[in-house]
């Protein structure tokens, strides 16, 4: 299926207005219903109430360009990209509207919150959306699709339970959202690494090992949908994505990962430095015996960045340029060289958190 590089651009910018023109009708009506963050905790740092639901912009115009996209374009199923698909992460998408909206309304406890990502990640599994290989850099790659199990058939598409590969897809999927929540402590951070995210990969769906345009469009319209949503989302930001859209934001990501071709090295390296800020959050709060899914705090990277002294659009443009260096890095890297700049990446937060940790505790006794 051909899609035009002038095709790339043009939904590229639709994609954009809308998220933005969406973004700022939600504002209001936010506000008018007092859906809003408000400062007092301990991890929030802006000073005035925050109108939230963002993620539907981005949402609706991801979803909006690409049914416009398909209804144009009648050969786009016909291709790598299935109906099925598509149906799959219109539905995902919405399950994390409806949670998010009722958190950001009620304040749910993380356990009524994470009800919401699991419903999203069964269904894009239930799609056929999955991970059936791991590449390994150092020799045979591992097939997780060995035990397929049919369960029905529907319109002559069968659908099967692959019990492994289908328990790895929803770990990476619940793994990449609840990175992508954790991330989304300062203005713009988590919209803007993602637009990187997506580019990157939008790029990489066009080199001649994966060569998938329908994938390169996906992601170009959802680079588009989160740029249009950050130019209302950078620091000073007007409107935040809340529950709903930090999710939405880690499910596409990880989506688009597997479906340019099982790209998980080239995700963890985009989401590199997040990952393992998480991950080192997680076990600080396993050691002191507290739930590892409440993000009340300010033990993450990005506000022990502020700690030191960065300004606010300094530790976001910061964390933007570590993304895109080591994202770009995977566009250039396979087999052992990828795995080489994954323990490159592991070895630089490394450096980076004894750096900030001890720079925050002299910055602490100066006060």
């Amino acid at each position: 299926m051909p899609i035009y590089n002038l095709q790339y651009i043009i939904y590229f910018i639709v994609a954009v207005v809308i998220a933005f023109f969406i973004a700022k009708q939600i504002i209001p009506y936010a506000k008018k219903k007092g859906i809003v963050d408000k400062p007092g905790e301990i991890r929030k740092i802006h000073r005035a109430e925050m109108p939230l639901l963002g993620g539907a912009a981005v949402y609706l115009s991801f979803t909006i360009t690409v049914i416009a996209f398909i209804v144009l374009n009648k050969n786009f199923n016909q291709g790598y990209m299935l109906p099925k698909y598509i149906v799959g992460m219109t539905i995902a998408g919405l399950i994390l509207m409806v949670g998010g909206y009722l958190d950001d309304k009620y304040n749910l406890s993380p356990l009524k919150q994470i009800i919401w990502p699991i419903m999203a990640s069964v269904v894009i599994i239930v799609s056929g959306i999955g991970i059936d290989l791991l590449r390994n850099p150092l020799g045979n790659s591992f097939r997780l699709d060995l035990i397929n199990i049919k369960l029905f058939e529907y319109n002559n598409i069968p659908y099967y339970f692959t019990p492994i590969a289908d328990i790895f897809t929803f770990l990476w999927l619940m793994g990449m959202m609840y990175t992508t929540k954790f991330l989304d402590g300062l203005d713009g951070l988590v919209s803007g690494i993602l637009m990187i995210g997506a580019i990157i990969l939008f790029f990489l769906s066009l080199t001649p090992s994966v060569m998938q345009p329908e994938t390169a469009f996906l992601c170009i319209v959802l680079a588009g949908a989160f740029l249009g949503f950050l130019l209302l989302n950078f620091n000073p930001a007007r409107i935040f994505l809340g529950e709903g859209g930090s999710s939405y934001a880690g499910l596409m990501l990880g989506i688009m990962a597997i479906i340019s071709g099982g790209k998980i090295a080239t995700a963890l390296l985009i989401l590199g430095i997040p990952v393992l800020d998480v991950a080192w959050v997680i076990l600080r709060r396993l050691r002191y015996k507290k739930s590892p899914f409440h993000s009340a705090d300010k033990k993450h990277l990005h506000h022990r960045l502020l700690e030191i002294g960065f300004t606010h659009k300094q530790a976001v443009i910061f964390l933007y340029l570590v993304s895109a260096i080591f994202g770009t890095v995977a566009l250039y890297t396979e087999g052992k060289s990828k795995l080489i700049s994954l323990l490159t990446l592991v070895v630089f937060m490394s450096i980076l958190a004894i750096y900030l940790i001890f720079k925050e505790k002299r910055f602490l006794q100066g006060r």
